[in-house]
């Protein structure tokens, strides 16, 4: 975040982030639960059979779930909406959404959001949180990895099934699940210092910069989907010998490199 912010929790739980011209909060009034359903909307463009209601933002409200809004002003620009897990008999939270307004993006408000994600959750004794993300999506992949601090070591293929999201591409919705684990050295060395180790020996998986453009065309589709089908062979191929996603490289032309090796940190909740 940046360095000029101030955070504050009232005594009824409420939790506000200032940071430069952008206020962050939680949000509990019905308004701001249906100018997240209206920003979902323009995000991802879903059919409405895909879009999350108003009564699951405040059911994740009313069940110790997050859902956290960015105001520029009195405008909503961007949100995140989490709801509690359990894991081997262990509490965590599953980030299911982070929306940015396309005004507001490549500004570090994602980043931002998921910072307030995790003070807010260290707040309320959470060790984890997870999300899923698209591998073939390159900056989502860099914010989580590289940005973030997240590692990913379990593969789903086909998650959600077919989605009504122009930018899925009409391709199976395969998901990493990234992880990130809180307090763990990994996460702290980078949002203190900017940095974490990696190990010296790492497996890459490249990612095309080109993939949004075959995604979105009938003719080019096909390429798509084979690079989703190679990359998704080799990843699961390399997480069944035990290594997960430490890293994220991203090149001049904005093709993306998945960086695979052994983390020596010891967290994992079993299934």
């Amino acid at each position: 975040m940046a360095t000029s912010q101030e955070i504050r929790v009232s005594p009824q739980g409420d939790f506000t982030v200032s940071t430069d011209s952008i206020i962050i909060r939680d949000c509990r009034d019905p308004r701001d639960f249906s100018a997240c359903v209206e920003l979902q909307k323009a995000v991802w463009q879903f059919e409405d059979v895909d879009v999350i209601p108003v009564r699951m933002f405040v059911v994740a409200d009313k069940i110790g779930g997050q859902v956290i809004g960015a105001f520029d002003g009195s405008q909503l620009v961007g949100f995140t909406l989490a709801i509690p897990g359990s894991r081997g008999g262990h509490p965590y939270l599953h980030s299911h959404m982070l929306a940015v307004k396309s005004s507001h993006r490549n500004a570090g408000l994602g980043r931002k959001l998921k910072v307030a994600q995790r003070e807010r959750a260290l707040n309320s004794g959470y060790k984890l949180m997870e999300w899923t993300f698209d591998p073939l999506e390159i900056k989502n992949s860099y914010l989580n990895i590289t940005r973030l601090g997240a590692i990913a070591r379990r593969y789903n293929a086909n998650q959600y099934g077919e989605s009504s999201s122009p930018l899925q591409g009409g391709l199976p919705t395969d998901r990493l699940v990234a992880e990130w684990w809180l307090e763990s050295k990994r996460v702290t060395d980078l949002l203190t210092a900017g940095k974490y180790s990696l190990p010296e020996k790492l497996e890459r998986v490249e990612v095309p910069a080109d993939i949004y453009e075959w995604k979105s065309k009938e003719e080019t589709r096909e390429r798509a989907r084979e690079i989703q089908t190679k990359n998704r062979e080799r990843i699961k191929s390399l997480l069944t010998n035990g290594l997960c996603v430490l890293g994220y490289d991203r090149d001049a032309k904005g093709n993306g490199t998945f960086l695979f090796g052994r983390w020596d940190e010891e967290f994992r909740y079993e299934d």
